[in-house]
């Protein structure tokens, strides 16, 4: 058996042992470290961890259509390793390795007219490449703390590495293993102008969801940013980030959905559709940026 795979078994890949080694890497390393040596740790886990690769493969194919296997092969590696290039900046803020990411804002405008509502804002996002390094920094530039409500993950040791790098960007992060509304005060940050992230891709058993199409097909997503909007009265900014370079983002920011107060189950329907629709969009633009691991 190859080493990779050798490696993968004695130790899970979300452990606490990568994770610190990783951010051993990102921080301690000389810069040309943290810029060349991801691709090789990326292709380097899509060998390894073959169940991934094939679930990596399957969604390529649900966002984009069949391209044959070579396509598939060749993308797989690039998400693979974009996903790497990306660990690796988040992981090296707060280090002699950290800088301010270059963010290209599409958008921005219309955040800086909602939060000059004082209601706050809320922003569905995704898993995808360099959110967690450009979405503190438009929250920041406007005067607005952000807080992004994250599931748990499975290995708290390798969650307080994650979590200690998003807060020198300025990410507050709260953990939830249901619904966040139940355990929460994001309506009291939201009611001081703040900013609540929510990701729309991945919902945790027991969750609430709402059905959509998303990618052509049927599907479902979590209902917190809609429940979150229609008692504060915020707006839902649909926005998603791609990796343009070393340190540098696009960032795409959607208009506004504004769920009423005491929302029928057809307004719910139609803005959680149109939350779906901006996902759709953005990805099937930016495939290799999605990182999504798991089939489904």
């Amino acid at each position: 058996m190859r080493m990779p795979a050798l490696l993968a078994r004695a130790l899970p890949h979300d452990s606490a042992f990568w994770r610190r080694l990783a951010h051993l890497g990102a921080s301690q390393g000389p810069e040309w470290w943290v810029r060349y040596s991801p691709p090789f740790f990326g292709c380097a886990a899509a060998l390894a961890l073959p169940a991934a690769r094939r679930a990596v493969a399957e969604n390529l194919r649900r966002v984009r259509g069949a391209r044959g296997p070579i396509t598939d092969l060749l993308d797989t590696a690039k998400l693979f390793s974009t996903y790497a290039m990306c660990l690796a900046e988040v992981l090296s803020n707060g280090s002699k390795n950290g800088r301010t990411p270059d963010a290209t804002i599409f958008g921005a405008s219309m955040v800086e007219d909602a939060l000059a509502e004082g209601r706050g804002v809320i922003f569905a996002t995704a898993h995808t490449a360099g959110w967690e390094l450009t979405g503190p920094l438009l929250a920041r530039d406007r005067h607005a703390e952000l807080v992004m409500v994250m599931q748990k993950e499975r290995d708290g040791e390798a969650r307080a590495v994650s979590d200690d790098a998003r807060q020198q960007v300025g990410v507050r992060v709260v953990h939830v293993g249901d619904d966040p509304l139940q355990s929460l005060p994001l309506l009291r940050h939201l009611k001081g102008g703040g900013v609540v992230a929510l990701q729309i891709d991945r919902a945790v058993p027991g969750m609430r969801t709402r059905q959509v199409s998303l990618f052509d097909a049927p599907s479902a997503i979590p209902e917190g940013p809609l429940r979150l909007a229609e008692l504060s009265g915020a707006p839902i900014f649909p926005i998603f980030t791609a990796r343009t370079g070393y340190r540098r983002y696009d960032m795409k920011v959607y208009p506004p959905i504004r769920v009423p107060r005491a929302a029928t189950e057809a307004e719910r329907d139609a803005s959680a559709q149109r939350i779906a629709d901006a996902m759709t969009t953005f990805v099937r633009a930016h495939p290799s940026q999605w990182f999504r691991f798991q089939s489904g």
